[in-house]
């Protein structure tokens, strides 16, 4: 397999800003640091879309807005108004967390509801869909489970983690939902990716979009901080 360019892998990272405490500043120094890194995604909160799409105007960096966001307890009513009002805003990707107690549950068509009410707001503005899973919290057969209903309501891609969750990304839970979705939806990994080596592993496995918090630590080659 030929070497990554940090070219390359800047442009599959997601670069996240979505702490509570972050300022309009930090949402500022954020979105230029994806615009002069050629970072491909600024995912912000549903609040700052409309000012993160401004910051990155002009750039190829695209806005993504998380919904349902951290634990995807909202109703499917508010997940879909909340994905209306991120697309006016300018966002271009959606990412979702799935409804994580009727996962428990076994209530797969409460699920499968609840990510199709998002990707009916999201499907006719060709906006993509990325469903989190918070694998954490799952076992083997329920992240086969969420992997199926996602693709089943129409999702683009499946995601490992919130970031807020217990723990992130694991080569174990990608590796399952990669086999699962079989080349037919995306995979993200995302919580815990710090290094270079951490972004190139998940890359190697076959993910197409990686969940960081610090874009620019991990394309200098150096440990990202923080938690996420």
């Amino acid at each position: 397999m030929p070497a990554r360019t940090v070219r390359d892998v800047a442009a599959l990272l997601d670069h996240a800003v979505l702490k509570p405490s972050f300022t309009s500043a930090d949402l500022a120094a954020h979105a230029a640091m994806c615009v002069a890194r050629g970072v491909g995604c600024l995912c912000v909160r549903p609040a700052d879309v409309a000012a993160a799409v401004r910051h990155v105007a002009g750039s190829p960096v695209v806005v993504a807005s998380v919904i349902g966001f951290p634990h995807g307890s909202h109703r499917s009513e508010t997940k879909a108004f909340e994905s209306r009002l991120a697309i006016a805003d300018g966002a271009k990707e959606l990412d979702m967390v799935i409804a994580l107690g009727p996962l428990l549950s076994g209530d797969e068509s409460r699920v499968r509801d609840d990510i199709a009410a998002v990707v009916a707001e999201a499907r006719p503005h060709a906006a993509l869909v990325k469903v989190i899973f918070e694998t954490c919290s799952l076992t083997p057969a329920q992240i086969s489970t969420a992997c199926r209903l996602s693709e089943e309501a129409g999702a683009n891609f499946v995601k490992t983690s919130t970031g807020f969750g217990t723990a992130g990304a694991t080569p174990e839970a990608v590796r399952l939902m990669l086999d699962t979705v079989g080349g037919r939806l995306g995979v993200k990994a995302s919580g815990g990716i710090r290094t270079w080596a951490d972004a190139v592993m998940y890359l190697d496995m076959g993910c197409t979009r990686l969940g960081v918090g610090d874009a620019a630590a991990i394309l200098d080659g150096s440990t990202a901080a923080g938690t996420y």
